[in-house]
């Protein structure tokens, strides 16, 4: 029988050298609360040991999308993981839940057990990074399904708060002040454009461009999505935060809005943070309006929170602790929309 699968396209044994592979990645997500070890056919984990009164789960899954055609081309799969890990624990952490444990599915045309290796490092290494563990997952064989040396990535996790405090955007008013936390580049979205216009201007992946300080693009586009996890929790421990939005597809016009109350709305202004290089490259190459620049990409911005202007300073401070540059880059006002004065 085995012989028969492996005719039809699927390696029971490189499936069982993926399992060897990856078992001391995932060992270095231990948390408190993990329980069972790697081969379980379910992940488990204790929330008795967290000591929490009134618990509320909130969950979050997501994928990398098409930037793992970027990383194809490069032949870089190392810190994908990164980019799928973070979408899914940066959206729980807007509602002040902190992950607990992450799970990932990824499905290949042939299994390839160095690159599953890598894919699966970069998970771990996300976990790490977000203070969560990855207790399980799956890994599939599907000739036919995918290209040659293709592959997609998926990944779901849950994370926990205390139901008094839980954010949910209730307790944003018009005067709170919008802090912005740096991104680290394009993250993990809008790369179906992003690709268009490097096929449209003939840009090369592996050429070095001035307009980028001289890196070579591809590493550039591939630079992994930032965690803002440890640093945002610990400003939701010191300080009364009101909202957080996670700046993901839709940018600003489409993420901030969502952490408001009806009749409220956004002002930023532009100079208070600094746009990459990655973004103005994208909108010249790509002759893209600089106001719909706002409407499809981070523009600089992964996160944003929402608090009183007096403990403003404090929450920045607190991030730079963890080396992410902040600043206040606009206000919630009454006026519904999201208005961006432009410089």
């Amino acid at each position: 029988m085995a012989v028969d699968y492996e005719k039809a396209g699927v390696s029971l044994e490189a499936g069982y050298d993926v399992v060897r592979r990856i078992k001391k990645h995932v060992a270095s997500t231990d948390r408190p609360g993990c329980m069972g070890n790697i081969g379980s056919f379910g992940g488990m984990f204790d929330l008795a040991s967290l000591g929490i009164k009134e618990p509320i789960l909130v969950g979050g899954t997501d994928g990398v999308g098409t930037k793992l055609k970027i990383a194809f081309e490069m032949d870089k799969h190392d810190t994908i993981g990164i980019d799928a890990v973070a979408m899914c624990v940066n959206d729980v952490l807007a509602q002040g839940a902190e992950p607990l444990f992450f799970l990932d599915y990824v499905a290949q045309g042939k299994n390839i057990p160095e690159k599953v290796e890598a894919i699966v490092a970069g998970v771990a290494e996300g976990c790490r990074q977000a203070g969560c563990a990855l207790i399980g997952g799956e890994t599939a064989e599907m000739p036919g399904m995918y290209e040659n040396g293709e592959y997609d990535i998926a990944g779901y996790t849950t994370g926990v708060v205390e139901k008094s405090k839980l954010i949910d955007g209730t307790k944003v008013k018009v005067g709170d002040v919008l802090v912005g936390i740096a991104s680290t580049g394009i993250h993990s979205n809008g790369f179906s454009l992003v690709r268009k216009i490097f096929a449209d201007a003939k840009l090369d992946l592996h050429s070095r461009y001035d307009e980028l300080g001289g890196q070579v693009l591809g590493e550039v586009a591939l630079t992994p999505t930032r965690i803002y996890v440890k640093q945002v929790l610990d400003v939701i421990r010191n300080c009364d935060v009101h909202g957080v939005a996670h700046i993901t597809g839709g940018g600003f016009d489409e993420n901030i809005p969502r952490i408001l109350r009806e009749g409220q709305g956004i002002f930023i202004e532009e100079g208070t943070w600094e746009i990459l290089p990655i973004f103005k490259f994208l909108e010249a190459k790509g002759n893209i309006p600089h106001r719909e620049m706002f409407n499809i990409f981070n523009m600089g911005v992964g996160m944003v929170l929402a608090l009183d202007a007096s403990e403003a300073q404090k929450a920045i401070d607190i991030l730079a602790k963890y080396g992410d540059k902040a600043t206040v880059i606009g206000k919630v006002t009454d006026k519904p929309g999201v208005d961006i004065k432009l410089k």
